[in-house]
């Protein structure tokens, strides 16, 4: 008892040192490489745009890895002075290491799921016979290298759940190669498929289909344009070339391809798609011999998938007519919209996605960025609403048509994902596994608001802090946002960021356009020539926020990865006085240039390109590598990226850390981190997300003057 009250005491002795430590008063900040300059011009429409750091683009070459060695030198050398850096990783590591595991699903006899011991840089796949059968390691991707870099995805099971195919992408790379195991044994068979990315494995019989790329000309692997995606179908035991050619395009290079599986085998769907949003649909139904794929919905100008079939009909979950979706029953020969019979009629709330299982339909609608699920039978009669734990985000619900159970993970910005066990037939869920976090997380509350954007439109935002915090306009703020290609941002928990709030700190996440979070009108308001609401949304969240006493400019970081890097580079080159620090992360920076890199041509639907001059006059406007202006005091900016992202290329990144340093002459740092042997972010190994989220957290106490 004695030795636990000392070392207590001593926990406390050491947690008040730590309190103690401020930020740097001032940090010697490295003389920023040199970066050579060319002459590059490209004419636009009778508009010359100069592009002095294109040589940046080509990542192999030996100019290129001697600028990014020298850019991460002066990052680490101004991170190392931050003097509780080292603080900020231990604090992390502790919130890290806790035991983490993921809603099991059944296959067959066997259920699976992954474990993580808390530090394990990937988790790994677990199988067991049962519910209460013994656990056993399926996969553990550990083993497949020495840095924990290589990520695992479960892609498809067969008919007769015996085999099952996986995925394995190396060092954060989109390329996968695909393989089979067979369950009972766990025996690893010979197939090895190679140069697949975005793709599943629609079982069918002894084999599955495929989407593959061709194999890129040596060393362009991962900055090359991807083109002419393939289906294939592979049979279990051929070599990849041998595998059957299903279906390709010739004349559209710009297309991507995917195919299902209804779950009896019945039918073939494949998807064809122009970008991100808007596909076309074909079909083949599979229990005619000699039968051929066939349009079934035309078009790339709505959204529709295949839920399931009823016999000779298929379900569709579609915008067409509906943009808060709605589900139809379609007949593939007679499949012209105007005879589509309406199941699952449009709502007031957004229709995010439908599952099956239990012979039933699961509709999951959000409600001002929330979870809602509502069951259906098979003809559209709502059964009722699925009761959920609180107001949140839920995932996996769905099963088999056999199923009467199902597991499903309920997480908001307070509750870490914990794992609820879900009875069909009693409409009933159970706490199946409650999350082992050892952190108070009662000591945070969440709100939302609604704030008005510059035309007006109200737009939801979740604000999250500690208890009791006081409203003087001093607090400092994270505000987080994404805006784009229909994805929602819906309550979610982050472990890094559990570190900025136990320090007094609020995290904000508004909803803005270009999402689905109020259907495809929200998104379509946010997109194409319409972009700069997005930006005008986030602005006018830390507008609201300063007003109503939450904090000030001086204490405003901005965060966003991917699209969000775009929105955080737009906004910090529009609007440089409202923010005091930006992060943005695998940004896309460069507008005129990003959609001649790898699969950076579906983004066109999105975004529109430079090569139309309706498109150019818009994005010129807004690209931030091309808005970077001399003489202003930009905020102090770390911009993160990696070196194998191959979807969107470090070269935006490198390019507009480069153009802020000769442009910005002023006292914040102008930094970009580039990690190795890391891409997008998926597959990104526990030690990588720590070290990364330590130098992140550490630059932003250091620049909003927050003390340890």
């Amino acid at each position: 008892m004695k030795k636990q009250i000392l070392l207590s005491l001593f926990a406390l002795v050491l947690f008040a040192c730590n309190q103690g430590k401020k930020p740097a008063e001032k940090i010697t900040l490295m003389k920023y490489p040199e970066t050579k300059k060319d002459s590059t011009i490209d004419n636009y429409f009778g508009t010359a745009i100069a592009d002095p750091y294109r040589w940046l683009e080509n990542d192999t070459s030996a100019e290129t890895k001697a600028w990014v060695s020298a850019e991460n030198k002066v990052t680490q050398n101004y991170l190392e002075q931050i003097p509780y850096r080292a603080d900020i990783k231990k604090r992390l590591t502790e919130i890290w290491n806790y035991p983490k595991e993921s809603a099991p699903f059944k296959i067959g006899e066997y259920y699976f799921f992954t474990k993580n011991d808390g530090l394990q840089n990937q988790s790994i796949w677990f199988i067991k016979k049962g519910l209460d059968g013994k656990e056993e390691v399926f996969l553990d991707p550990n083993t497949l290298t020495a840095d924990g870099t290589a990520a695992v995805s479960l892609l498809g099971v067969s008919h007769d759940k015996k085999y099952l195919a996986y995925s394995v992408a190396q060092a954060g790379s989109d390329w996968s190669n695909i393989y089979v195991m067979e369950i009972a044994t766990k025996m690893k068979l010979g197939d090895e498929l190679k140069w697949v990315k975005f793709s599943g494995a629609a079982w069918k019989d002894d084999g599955f289909y495929y989407s593959k790329f061709d194999e890129p000309a040596k060393g362009t692997d991962l900055s090359a344009a991807n083109k002419y995606q393939k289906v294939y179908y592979h049979k279990l035991g051929d070599l990849q070339k041998n595998d059957q050619l299903i279906f390709e395009d010739k004349t559209n290079p710009n297309l991507y391809f995917g195919a299902s599986i209804t779950e009896d085998e019945r039918f073939l769907v494949l998807y064809a798609s122009a970008g991100t949003s808007g596909n076309a649909l074909y079909y083949q139904d599979l229990k005619i011999p000699g039968s051929k794929i066939a349009p079934l919905v035309k078009g790339y100008e709505n959204n529709h998938s295949v839920v399931d079939n009823i016999g000779d009909k298929l379900l569709i979950n579609t915008d067409l007519g509906a943009e808060n979706r709605q589900v139809v029953l379609v007949d593939p020969k007679n499949a012209a919209p105007k005879n589509w019979q309406k199941v699952i009629p449009e709502s007031k709330l957004a229709l995010e996605s439908i599952g099956t299982g239990g012979g039933f339909l699961w509709a999951t609608y959000l409600k001002d960025a929330s979870t809602n699920i509502v069951q259906f039978d098979l003809k559209g009669k709502k059964i009722g609403d699925v009761k959920l734990p609180a107001i949140g985000t839920v995932t996996g619900f769905g099963g088999y048509k056999e199923d009467q159970e199902f597991f499903y993970t309920f997480t908001n910005f307070t509750t870490p994902s914990n794992i609820y066990r879900y009875n069909v037939e009693k409409a009933e869920s159970i706490l199946y596994k409650k999350s082992e976090l050892k952190l108070n997380t009662d000591d945070y509350e969440t709100s939302q608001v609604f704030y008005p954007s510059k035309d007006g439109t109200k737009v939801p935002m979740f604000i999250v802090h500690k208890k009791g915090i006081k409203l003087d306009g001093n607090n400092p703020v994270y505000l987080y946002a994404y805006g784009g290609f229909q994805i929602s941002l819906t309550p979610s928990f982050s472990l890094s960021r559990m570190l900025f709030l136990e320090r007094g700190g609020i995290y904000v996440q508004p909803s803005l356009r270009g999402g689905s979070e109020y259907g495809e009108a929200w998104h379509k308001g946010g997109m194409l020539a319409k972009k700069q609401n997005v930006f005008d949304d986030f602005i006018a969240a830390a507008e609201y926020l300063v007003k109503e006493k939450y904090t000030n400019p001086s204490k405003i970081a901005i965060s966003g990865g991917s699209n969000g890097g775009l929105l955080v580079g737009a906004c910090m080159t529009q609007r440089p006085d409202l923010f005091k620090v930006a992060l943005p992360a695998v940004g896309v920076l460069d507008m005129l240039r990003y959609h001649k890199f790898t699969v950076g041509w579906g983004w066109a639907v999105e975004y529109g390109t430079s090569d139309k001059k309706e498109d150019f006059d818009y994005l010129i406007k807004y690209s931030p590598l091309h808005n970077v202006k001399s003489g202003v005091n930009y905020p102090a900016t770390l911009i993160t990226t990696a070196d194998h992202d191959d979807r969107v290329v470090p070269a935006h990144s490198f390019k507009f850390a480069a153009t802020l340093q000769e442009k910005y002459k002023g006292e914040n740092p102008v930094l970009i981190r580039i990690e190795t042997k890391a891409g997008h972010g998926a597959g990104k190994p526990t030690t990588k997300l720590i070290e990364e989220a330590a130098d992140v957290w550490s630059f932003v106490f250091q620049n909003l003057g927050m003390s340890w």
